[in-house]
């Protein structure tokens, strides 16, 4: 080889990597820049030889142009620049450039919930300042919707097109599943973080039964139980060939298909959902399933944008929501004036076990435990006894169920639960401001036996000491009665960690219900009646508001997994333990502070109008009335025609109660003659209430 050819090769080889090194600036830069100057992706891509869908992942930082067409964009980006400089800034022709290191990555971003590896804090779309220090240590900030033009996810139809979730469609070529993973995240699919030092949320591509088919997925699984491809499966073997990764779950109707986080790189993250796999749970979700993908994408794009992005199950995602709202990890500032990982107040930052009392049978701590020493906070199933009820009562001609809106989400509402560890303590006092496991008896105390007991979710009278959650206590010192531990499992560091939770959740499921007429400002008859006709108003609205609610009872009931799957043996730790949000601890608390509530508006009804329920079951409950309406049974004043203080009230928001249904009072009274739950049944009654 000459020493001339052998020269040129160095030079070709230093200009490659001049080229790389071209500056650009940060990503939300680039779009201000070409919506300045009045350009379009598809030109910028024509003159670049590359297509829309490319620049717009440049433009949201999902990928980087290389060699001679960074050097190029970086020339065209420069040129705009000068002639349209940010707010504020000098015409001095200069590009901001990246300039910056990434901050720490934190236990909140660095790895999700299944285990797909996060990004490092997004850029904030605003041109670095000169300042070295503040190169060299940038404050993580949260990045805007600007930052994912395609919004939270896309449906792909049997013939290539995606559906997203503003009505637009896009082309997708992908033949293969690796292809569709690079095409999602080059075409600016995502969402915004909840919070700012949370995480961006991923991609979502749902695969209708003709996508599935175009990609090479079979129409059904063959492993039933473990619901997932054989690791051997061409697909798999395709996706992993291609250099990405699965999560512990799996290729499954809910696959995460990413590749690890370089030190200073983007996450890189696909979530698809497989709709012919059942990723759609038509107990949560209704018939969105079946719906066209248009369809499917109005549905799932207003979920993503009233509660979030799903990311597997209603239950999963109701996890997820707790986590996006209340990140366990931010960056703070060191003594240096660099970054490094902290905990955010108020959020739950390591996993911690259990109570003994507080733990399912299943866990180790559990092992050995007396059949007794159990902390049995769960919700009601209640039936009066038939011979406590009056002649009054059956000579009523109806039975009408009352159920209480969001029972479970406003039971949340500014509940203070445990952050941390339990701590063990003998003979405390109790303190209704702290929360934790309480040994108490209580089998001492007169109820009203026309009305459940309100310390246990039989409703019959407690026959000795129990583990008691604080909220069941603190009713209890509200009623009167001498609260006196003999020990107890408390929560020092407390706070109300569910309190963004539910007013997310609150807010989704007001909109959704003003979607289908049903609004806060109706009188209680004129609610009634809007509900009677509200789930034919828009099926896709119906299944928004039937996956909200599915997500509040599946989020709680998530904070205590049990283990899966046939090879379990008991005192085996379980991979759910290992996350800061497996806290059966809170799910105790939540479901005590609704059947209180329960009982407590009972009670207040009893006190104000002589009535009493003759079933209970969960959120629903049901009374003996002289008609077939709410407004038959509920009590109100005639003067002002509101209900009394405290009492049940017909309305939209969470706490408030809708009609559930109604039946022949005989028909009640013969179910509660057979032992069954009138509340199990009242809502498919078929025959009105009628005498």
């Amino acid at each position: 080889m000459s020493r001339r050819h052998h020269d040129g090769d160095l030079f070709a080889a230093v200009d490659a990597l001049l080229e790389q090194a071209e500056p650009l600036p940060e990503a939300a830069e680039r779009e201000r820049l070409r919506l300045a100057a009045g350009l379009t992706r598809a030109g910028v891509g024509r003159a670049l030889g590359v297509t829309a869908p490319t620049v717009a992942g440049w433009e949201t930082g999902r990928s980087e142009p290389s060699g001679r067409r960074r050097a190029a964009y970086s020339r065209l980006l420069q040129g705009l620049a000068q002639r349209y400089p940010a707010p504020g800034e000098p015409q001095t022709g200069r590009v901001p450039g990246p300039g910056r290191e990434e901050a720490p990555r934190t236990p909140a971003t660095g790895h999700s919930a299944t285990g797909a590896p996060a990004a490092a804090p997004a850029p904030s779309g605003r041109p670095v300042a000169e300042k070295p220090a503040a190169r060299r240590h940038p404050a993580p900030a949260a990045p805007s919707d600007a930052a994912f033009p395609a919004g939270p996810l896309a449906v792909l139809d049997g013939t290539g097109t995606g559906h997203l979730a503003n009505g637009r469609t896009l082309e997708c070529p992908a033949a293969t599943v690796p292809d569709l993973v690079a095409w999602a995240l080059d075409t600016g699919l995502g969402q915004p973080r909840l919070h700012r030092a949370g995480r961006d949320g991923d991609p979502l591509v749902v695969l209708t039964p003709g996508a599935a088919a175009r990609l090479g997925l079979p129409g059904r699984l063959a492993d039933r139980r473990g619901l997932r491809l054989a690791g051997d499966h061409p697909v798999v073997r395709e996706v992993l060939a291609a250099g990405w990764q699965l999560t512990r779950r799996g290729f499954g109707p809910w696959a995460r298909i990413y590749r690890p986080v370089e030190r200073g790189g983007r996450r890189q993250c696909v979530q698809l959902a497989v709709l012919p796999w059942d990723a759609l749970d038509p107990r949560a979700w209704g018939g969105t399933a079946t719906m066209p993908a248009a369809d499917i994408a109005r549905v799932l794009g207003t979920y993503a944008s009233r509660v979030l992005t799903p990311r597997g199950s209603t239950a999963v995602t109701g996890l997820e929501l707790m986590t996006a709202l209340r990140p366990p990890s931010r960056a703070v500032r060191t003594a240096d004036g660099g970054w490094a990982s902290g905990p955010v107040p108020g959020s739950l930052t390591t996993p911690v076990d259990p109570a003994p009392p507080e733990a399912p049978d299943e866990h180790p701590v559990a092992q050995g435990r007396a059949p007794d020493a159990v902390l049995d906070e769960e919700a009601y199933e209640w039936v009066r006894d038939p011979e406590l009820l009056s002649d009054a009562e059956c000579a009523m001609p109806c039975a009408v169920g009352l159920d209480v809106n969001m029972a479970f989400a406003a039971a949340a509402n500014r509940l203070t639960v445990g952050l941390g560890e339990p701590v063990h303590t003998d003979g405390p006092r109790f303190d209704a401001r702290v929360p934790g496991s309480w040994y108490v008896d209580l089998s001492h105390v007169e109820t009203d036996p026309r009305l459940p007991s309100p310390f246990t979710p039989h409703g019959r009278r407690p026959t000795g000491p129990a583990w008691y959650a604080t909220p069941t206590l603190a009713y209890a010192a509200e009623l009167g009665y001498g609260i006196r531990p003999l020990q107890a499992w408390i929560r020092p560091e407390s706070g109300p960690y569910l309190d963004p939770w539910y007013e997310r959740l609150r807010d989704a499921y007001l909109a959704t219900m003003a979607d289908l007429g049903v609004t806060k400002d109706l009188s209680p008859r004129a609610f009634l009646a809007a509900m009677e006709h509200h789930k034919t108003a828009d099926p896709a609205a119906v299944a928004v508001l039937s996956a909200i609610k599915a997500t509040v009872k599946g989020g709680i009931g998530k904070l205590r997994e049990r283990p899966q799957g046939a090879g379990y043996r008991p005192g085996e730790r379980w991979p759910a333990l290992d996350r800061p949000t497996w806290r059966p601890d809170i799910r105790a608390a939540v479901i005590a502070q609704a059947r209180t509530n329960m009982h407590r508006k009972m009670r207040k009804t009893a006190e104000a109008a002589g009535l009493f329920p003759v079933a209970v079951l969960s959120d629903c409950v049901v009374y003996p009335a002289p008609g077939p309406s709410p407004l038959d049974v509920l009590p109100h004043d005639p003067a002002t025609g509101k209900p009394p203080p405290g009492t049940f009230r017909p309305g939209v928001s969470p706490g408030m109660v809708k009609h559930e249904g109604s039946m022949p009072f005989w028909r009640c009274a013969e179910l509660l003659e057979q032992g069954a739950n009138p509340a199990r049944h009242i809502k498919d009654a078929t025959d009105g209430g009628g005498a």
